[in-house]
């Protein structure tokens, strides 16, 4: 399986994702299954305490209510509000995604959510082994959940490099981010922006340049300042956040300046102690024997510059 996905968005941009493995994907499913069959036992022990053993019926037909709440219920519920992430792949660092790279919605996490018990996993999946069969063929480890939703398993979490290194202010834009007011910018607009700069090198420049404008469009309409003439949208994105990095910090300086003590008064001045006696001084009553004077350079020898490290007197 590709560990790397060329899709095609709307737009005809190629967009490069990490699409999960196979083991990855498996150990989120087995984190899930534990979940969901702690669930079903502890719907079970209610339903022993609640029902009462006479009625076998009520008792079947809670129980497969519960089955079918559970096992669909769960993942779609997860994977609704926490826009494509269950426990278990939360836990793995993977997330579901849209073929277009777009976050999924309650219709493709429904579909997938019965798909799954239907077809892939439980009641004619043997198990799982229709999943695995089918993933192992697809070229994006998509099982038929995937594809009947048009969805992706994709990772989130990935070792961080050095493309994840601080953003710097690009050279003229200083004067001009200086006058922004940033207080405007949302935080999640922030942070997609930055995510974007530190993987904006390893997308094909097709995906980085729609991208980056359209990120550059949201973050001057949030401002209220359009991106300048013959900026290009990184450029005005780093800029945008570095300012914002340098004010957040200016703030926290001023909030540590602010509190009392501060700056910090130096320790009182002590008294040098007295300078020891050197052992190659002569004895008390012993003279001392004259030291001759350094010989005088001869005519013409140039004399040594001063260190220019030297403090001044």
């Amino acid at each position: 399986m590709h560990e790397e996905s060329e899709l095609v968005t709307g737009e005809a941009v190629v967009l490069d994702l990490r699409v999960a493995k196979l083991a990855s994907r498996a150990l989120a499913m087995a984190l899930d299954v534990l979940v969901q069959f702690a669930l079903l036992l502890g719907a079970v022990m209610v339903l022993t305490f609640t029902v009462p053993f006479a009625d076998e019926a009520l008792f079947l037909t809670l129980m497969l209510v519960f089955v079918v709440l559970i096992m669909v219920g769960y993942p779609v519920t997860f994977e609704t509000l926490s826009r494509g992430r269950s426990l278990g792949k939360m836990a793995v660092g993977l997330r579901v995604v849209r073929v277009d790279g777009g976050p999924i919605r309650f219709r493709h996490a429904l579909v997938r959510g019965l798909a799954g018990f239907v077809v892939d996993f439980w009641a004619l999946g043997l198990f799982g082994a229709v999943a695995v069969i089918v993933s192992l063929c697809s070229s994006n480890g998509r099982r038929v959940g995937d594809f009947l939703a048009g969805t992706l398993v994709i990772r989130e979490r990935v070792a961080e490099g050095p493309a994840y290194a601080a953003i710097g202010m690009p050279p003229g834009l200083e004067g001009w981010a200086a006058q922004l007011d940033l207080t405007r910018l949302p935080d999640d607009l922030a942070l997609a922006s930055r995510q974007f700069l530190a993987r904006f090198r390893e997308l094909r420049p097709e995906a980085s340049h729609a991208l980056g404008w359209g990120l550059a469009q949201q973050v001057g309409n949030a401002l209220g300042t359009p991106v300048p003439p013959g900026v290009p949208p990184w450029a005005f994105l780093a800029a945008v956040l570095a300012e914002r990095r340098n004010r957040d910090h200016a703030r926290a300086f001023q909030a540590y300046a602010a509190r009392p003590g501060f700056p910090p008064q130096p320790h009182p001045a002590q008294p040098f102690p007295a300078q020891a006696a050197s052992p190659w001084s002569p004895a008390p009553g012993v003279p001392a024997v004259a030291q001759p004077d350094p010989p005088t350079p001869p005519s013409g020898t140039p004399v040594p510059a001063e260190n220019p490290f030297t403090p001044p007197s």
